[in-house]
């Protein structure tokens, strides 16, 4: 679920140990659901974007255990000799991230498929759970899993409680009709003149509406829409309403795959930071303070990129535009204003 959109709090009604047990439950359940798609690869090798629904090319990759990354491992968890994964992709999922796959059971996405990786370098087995956005929390707080995998934003208030290694550009971006010869350019007055599809609420809509005044006190317009849902959004960019929609980048890239063999296809016109012109926002892996796995975790990231791996990943995905040089163990998030 895109880390922009605003969080409900955590579910009322239900104790924490009711929450944990259920993530338990989940934990159970998930695991051998990921385990059974995942056990014809070979050892070291991943299969990315398997049952996919088109959402990536399937893609083996070559990942062997690297024995030095694994014994900075904690020692439960080498003893243990799982990773335990979880996505906080329920109840709908959000393609091309983490959703249940075309075989109607299997966990998904860029994300999981990520945290695979990342399992096979430091020579553990993935336990995959999919859970509420809330749950995922409750469980990484709790121990029941080890990290979270599920497109979260770095941000300086979940920090208090978390420790991250940031693998991906926290990034939104424009989806324009392939037959379109405008880009961002990564410059609002490139907006001038245009008008922009945008989903009310979301951290997007606060930045074009931004981009808006600034022009408007340039004497200069930006058009904003909003519509009721995504496919009367699509339908007003497809119909030549709308020039460009704001959205998740993930989502851009997820629709333009969607796209390419329809009458009017899309193309991404370039991204901003969710974080602003300030600070490039990161989406990490997210572990329990002071649990000891950041920095194996940073690591294994970093082994996938100097290998080639990481690349291939994002490829399969079409979400190469936020790759990342270096993954970073808490690197600055989102002030605490923002967060």
């Amino acid at each position: 679920m895109p880390s922009h959109l605003t969080r409900r709090s955590l579910i009322r009604g239900l104790s924490a140990a009711t929450v944990i047990a259920s993530l338990a439950g989940t934990l159970a359940a998930c695991g051998g659901s990921s385990d059974a798609a995942t056990t014809t690869d070979a050892a070291g090798t991943v299969t990315v974007g398997r049952v996919s629904n088109g959402a990536a090319r399937q893609t083996e990759l070559k990942v062997p255990e690297v024995a030095s990354l694994h014994a900075e491992l904690p020692a439960a968890v080498r003893e243990r000799g799982t990773l335990d994964i979880v996505v906080g992709a329920l109840p709908d999922g959000f393609p091309p991230l983490a959703y249940i796959g075309g075989d109607q059971k299997t966990l998904t996405g860029a994300e999981p498929d990520f945290g695979r990786l990342v399992a096979a370098v430091l020579g553990l087995r993935p336990q995959l759970a999919n859970a509420t956005w809330e749950n995922m929390f409750v469980g990484i707080d709790s121990g029941k899993a080890d990290v979270g995998f599920a497109n979260i934003t770095d941000t300086e208030e979940r920090k208090k409680k978390y420790d991250f290694a940031s693998y991906r550009k926290d990034n939104v971006g424009f989806e324009v009709l392939k037959k379109s010869t405008w880009n961002f350019g990564g410059n609002y007055e490139n907006l001038a003149g245009k008008t922009v599809a945008v989903d009310n609420g979301t951290n997007q809509e606060k930045i074009l509406l931004e981009w808006q005044t600034k022009l408007k006190a340039e004497g200069k317009t930006l058009t904003v829409k909003h519509y009721a849902s995504k496919n009367a959004t699509y339908l007003a960019l497809s119909g030549g309403r709308i020039d460009a929609y704001f959205a998740a980048n993930p989502g851009v890239a997820y629709h333009v795959t969607q796209t390419a063999k329809s009458p009017n296809p899309t193309r991404s016109a370039g991204t901003y930071s969710g974080a602003g012109a300030s600070l490039q926002g990161l989406i990490a892996a997210t572990t329990k303070k002071d649990s000891g796995l950041a920095k194996p975790i940073a690591d294994a990231v970093n082994h996938l990129i100097e290998n080639g791996q990481y690349a291939k990943w994002l490829a399969a995905y079409n979400l190469s535009d936020e790759a990342v040089a270096k993954s970073q163990v808490n690197p600055p998030g989102l002030p605490l204003s923002d967060s």
